[in-house]
Parts: C-alpha cells; structure tokens; sequence
C-alpha cells in the first residue's frame, strides 16, 4: 500500500508530542494496519464496517479501548470533523478491492482517502496561528495538498515494492501513452520511456508540495517546524529518486545526514510569519 504506516508516523507529527496530535495519529496508524498489517489477509470489508461503527462510538463519547477513550478526549476537546476520518476507512476498502488506477482522477481520490484525510485530520488539532489573515479554506486546501503529495511520493518510491505484491499504484492510461504496462514494471524495466514517465509524476508531485507550502506558515507557532521537516523530507526522497535514475528496483531514500541538515532549515522556516504579517520592504 505504498507504504502508508511511515507516512502517518511522519505527516504533521514528526517530532511532535502533543497529546491530541498523538491520540489521532495512533488511529490512523491502526486503522492503516487493518490492510497492511500482519493480519491483514484475514480482513475483509465487513470488519472494516465494525471499525467504522467503533469510530462512531468514539465521536458519540462510547470508547471501546484506551486508545479510543484518548481519540475520545481529543475530539471532545478539538473541533474535529469526523468525516475525514470515515473517509480513511473508505480509502482501506479500495485497498481491499483495488489494486490498479486507470487515471490520475481514481489516483487522487484513492491519495485523498489514505492520506489528504491526515491532513484536513490535523488542522483543527494543530490550530491556525491568531495572526494568520487567510481563510480557513485554503490552509486546509494547503494540508490537503501536502497529504496527497506525500502519498504521491509514497507511490513513486515504493513502485518496485508494490509490483512484487502484485500492485500498481500509477495511472494506467498515463502508463500506455508512456508506451509502458504493468508487465515493464513487474519486469523491472528501466527505459528511457520510463524515465520520461518518472519525471512528469514527479513533477506533478512537486507541484502538490508547492501548494501545500503556501498554508505551513498559517498554521500556529508550534506545528510549523514539523510540518515543515515532513514536507521537505518528503520532497527529498522526490530528488532520490531522481539520483537513483529512477531505478525502482533499488528503493531510494534519504540519509541520515541529509534527514539531519533539513531540520534546522525547517526551524529556520517555521520562525517566518504568515504572510499577511508581514512587513513588505520600501522599495
């Protein structure tokens, strides 16, 4: 599933410890287990009702667990929207009946329900910062966006882990204008076409980077710095792909030196204030 477990880890947490970011985070960490965890064979979509209908307990202050009663709190105490969070258990019944996308739009809609939930998940619990001048909208729209460009880069990184459990996670009519099919993949091919086809997914996944980063700095003072270290870590695996010459049979990733250099620099990034704060200088 393109390796949705580390990316809840990672999105709009990294580092961060507070109770209700935590207690949200450890939902979708279980929630993504239930089709991608050790019993995951053994799931179906009738137990992805039961999860459904518990999640409904833990809105309506009915928890099942400890780990319900701690999301229990936090929506009880943060204007959380409950639907982002059915939405994510949508997203694991198309992982049970899905294991291939033909166009971009399918793509998106299946990146929304696994991860752009996180994001419209996060911004309630997160909180925009009081000198933030932007609507409410388009911080949202901008977390959404960083939700669906890690996903996409999800995507990217794992296509060679993905083939090998018989799964292709990129849009097919784009793949047959490439002059590519799962059979390339599954085969390993590195080729030209398929260099080509890399770039032009890449490109679309910096362009969701892009929009995402015009909402980090609304949000408040403390959630900036890791937001900022996910977002450019994330962006970093794009350019290890691209050294790695888009070979997906090796997968690419960050080292450790390079994970380390990024965290000052989204310290440094999350002390800029929201835009409409501001001084412009005189010409």
């Amino acid at each position: 599933m393109a390796d949705q477990v580390h990316f809840k880890v990672v999105i709009f947490a990294f580092f961060l410890t507070l109770s209700g970011e935590t207690n949200y985070q450890v939902w979708c960490r279980r929630t993504d287990e239930l089709v991608d965890g050790p019993n995951a064979s053994h799931i179906t979509p009738q137990a992805l009702d039961r999860w459904e209908d518990r999640l409904e307990d833990v809105f309506n202050g009915r928890p099942f667990d400890m780990l319900d009663a701690a999301l229990s709190d936090t929506v009880s105490n943060f204007p959380v929207d409950i639907q982002p969070f059915r939405d994510m258990i949508e997203g694991m019944r198309m992982d049970l009946r899905k294991s291939r996308y033909r166009n971009f739009d399918e793509l998106y809609l299946y990146c929304y329900y696994v991860a752009g939930t996180v994001g419209l998940m996060s911004v309630p619990i997160m909180g925009i910062t009081p000198e933030s001048k932007a609507p409410a909208e388009s911080v949202y729209n901008a977390a959404l966006a960083l939700g669906i460009a890690n996903q996409l880069t999800n995507i990217l990184r794992d296509v060679g882990e993905d083939a090998r459990r018989g799964r292709v996670y990129l849009p097919q009519d784009e793949l047959a204008r490439a002059g590519l099919s799962d059979e390339d993949i599954f085969a390993g091919r590195v080729t030209d076409k398929w260099r080509i086809f890399m770039k032009k997914q890449i490109q679309r996944a910096r362009k969701f980077f892009d929009e995402a980063e015009k909402g980090v700095t609304e949000l408040s003072g403390a959630s900036r710095w890791p937001v900022w270290a996910s977002l450019l870590l994330y962006r970093k695996i794009l350019d290890e792909i691209e050294a790695n010459d888009y070979n997906f049979t090796r997968r690419a990733y960050v080292s450790k030196p390079k994970k380390l250099i990024a965290l000052p620099i989204a310290y440094a990034k999350s002390l800029v204030p929201p835009t409409s704060t501001r001084t412009l200088s005189p010409l």
